[in-house]
């Protein structure tokens, strides 16, 4: 039976499945009916379209509710049919209609005459054949590569490619065993192959593939069908249906082409005066020019991978550490290193109950959490920080690495001014960040940054107890009502280097904070004073005169100075509980801190 294979935009997203006759099956997101998931596409609808395979072509119908459309040869289509070899494409995910899978043989039943090794300096003494063909035919290898979109459609281009040059040759294939080192190597991720004479189906030998890519060498076996007491029709060993009795199998050496192979097969000649080779010495200049598009396959896939590994890390990292990191010193850039290092945890507001809300949708729920999380890293990537981490809905940010910050913690501030500032034009509007708040904790202090983790996991992040008090800010957000909170070297830092036109700050409480012994007095970053619904200067001396008699023990006129602030001054109802909660009189041993506790 032929197969369906999908294949997403990441490696992980693909399945390869096997179409029953005359069967419809129901393809979605998550289709009610028994059908086929792809749970990876948020552009695919939960029931997207009917397939039926029959009279050896495949019926797709777009359901009618499905929310895009379905792409055959570029044009929206809502039902044709597919041949072997076409796709259609739904959203970021393509479907491809192919022949079935084939089982590797394992098994060597016929005899085997010669078996040889050739290391990539073996082959490059030996002098191809008609040079100025094989040439001409590698002339053609940029353009192939600059073609291919797919893995698929690139192995499909080598193999013919690969025909082309080698007159010897009556079966060419491109196999990919990406988990070949762990040993499990039942069926190949990947397979293509042509023939100029052979119909029917085709067995490369596993035993021979396994070799070339543990030995990283290039291999060849001849056999011997004659002599077996058994027809062609029965061999085992590369071929079934046909008398082939020679393989070749060249390794791709390149960690953007792990597992792949190109793997040669054809016939031994018989008589004197036949145009076919006659041992492995024959086959040389073929091995060696299939060496050759191999080093160029490899060179030329690394450089790509490179390349979107820097594109990458731009995606979390600032710029001038990308340069580094790809730079000559690129070993030496990500040795962790202690220094003046500014942490910024950010968490959204309301997802836990936007999440018990849209538990039947939660796809849409991801696709808003994502553009939150696309708000926060915006501004820390705008103010050239670099991403941490990402927590569910939260995102943590770090300055000062690998280079230190003239101005410490000032872009961090800029940064939580403007993700703050995105939400809250949010509101009330037709928006996915509606309903959501930010709360966001910064804190300054000596911290190593770089490469940390494991040897089996590891990314490029901040460790230090910075960034256990940036976390512990981040949380009091919800405890004083305020979307910003500082600890005192950055608000230091505001004091000095912000004109109170961009930025402004106020001491809120000193606080011990959950599971610290040391006390912190903690600030809130606020916005210019001609911010919508921004707090006065004189709303700010007013609640830092009653922090100041609430620190002294004068509860009631710390009160009386409190009750001059606005009631959308959230902040000031953390004092006015803690008052009233010690029966408006301070402890004995008061010493203005309050400790949190944990939740």
């Amino acid at each position: 039976m032929p197969e369906l294979v999908a294949r997403g935009p990441e490696t992980a997203h693909q399945w390869r499945k096997e179409l029953p006759e005359g069967v419809p099956v129901r393809l979605g997101r998550s289709p009610q009916a028994a059908g086929w998931e792809v749970p990876w596409d948020t552009l695919i609808s939960r029931d997207h379209a009917d397939l039926l395979w029959q009279n050896g072509l495949l019926r797709v119908t777009c359901v009618e509710r499905a929310r895009n459309p379905i792409y055959y040869h570029g044009q929206i289509s809502q039902e044709f049919k597919l041949a072997l070899g076409e796709f259609f494409q739904i959203g970021k995910t393509r479907f491809e209609l192919t022949a079935p899978s084939l089982p590797v043989d394992d098994n060597a039943q016929s005899v085997l005459m010669e078996e040889r090794s050739f290391r990539l300096e073996d082959l490059s003494r030996f002098e191809f054949e008609n040079a100025n063909h094989r040439l001409e035919v590698l002339s053609t290898m940029p353009q192939v590569m600059l073609d291919s979109r797919t893995d698929e459609d690139l192995a499909i281009a080598l193999v013919r490619l690969l025909l082309r040059a080698m007159p010897h040759a009556d079966t060419v294939s491109v196999v990919q065993y990406r988990d070949y080192q762990k040993g499990s190597c039942e069926t190949p991720d990947l397979m293509r192959w042509e023939s100029r004479s052979v119909h029917g189906s085709f067995r490369p030998s596993r035993k021979l593939i396994l070799q070339a890519l543990k030995t990283e060498q290039s291999r060849v076996h001849v056999w011997d069908l004659s002599d077996s007491g058994r027809s062609a029709d029965s061999a085992e060993f590369t071929y079934m249906g046909s008398s082939l009795d020679w393989a070749f199998c060249t390794p791709v050496l390149s960690e953007a082409c792990r597992g792949w192979v190109f793997y040669v097969s054809g016939k031994v000649g018989r008589t004197p005066d036949s145009p076919l080779p006659k041992s492995t010495e024959d086959l040389r200049g073929d091995m060696r020019f299939s060496q050759l598009v191999a080093q160029f396959v490899a060179a030329a896939r690394q450089v790509n991978l490179l390349q979107n590994r820097t594109e990458q890390f731009k995606g979390f990292i600032d710029q001038r550490v990308v340069n580094e990191l790809v730079g000559s010193q690129a070993g030496r850039a990500l040795i962790p290193r202690e220094g003046d290092i500014t942490v910024l945890f950010c968490d959204v507001r309301g997802f836990s109950r936007r999440a018990e809300q849209q538990q039947h949708d939660l796809y849409d729920l991801l696709n808003r959490v994502s553009e939150a999380l696309g708000v926060m890293t915006g501004g820390i990537k705008h103010f050239e920080g670099n991403i941490a981490d990402f927590q569910g809905d939260a995102a943590v940010g770090f300055w000062g690495w690998p280079v230190a910050l003239a101005e410490g913690p000032i872009p961090a501030c800029r940064a939580a001014l403007m993700i703050h500032e995105a939400f809250r034009s949010a509101r009330g509007k037709e928006n996915p960040l509606a309903d959501f708040r930010v709360g966001i904790g910064i804190a300054h202090g000596r911290a190593i940054a770089g490469h940390i983790g494991t040897a089996q996991l590891a990314k490029v992040g901040v460790f230090g107890p910075v960034v256990n008090l940036c976390s512990r800010l981040e949380g009091m957000t919800k405890k004083f009502q305020a979307p910003i909170i500082i600890d005192e070297a950055t608000a230091q830092c505001v004091r000095q280097h912000l004109d109170s036109s961009v930025a402004r700050c106020r001491r809120l409480a000193r606080i011990k904070p959950a599971g610290m012994e040391t006390s912190q007095v903690i600030c809130e970053l606020l916005p210019p004073d001609t911010a919508e619904g921004a707090l006065s200067n004189q709303n700010i001396a007013d609640y830092e005169s009653a922090l100041d008699a609430f620190n002294e023990g004068e509860w009631n006129k710390a009160l009386e100075l409190l009750d001059r602030l606005p009631v959308r001054d959230r902040a000031k109802d953390f004092l006015t509980v803690h008052i009233a909660q010690n029966g408006y009189e301070p402890p004995n041993g008061w010493n203005g801190v309050v400790s949190m506790q944990s939740k």
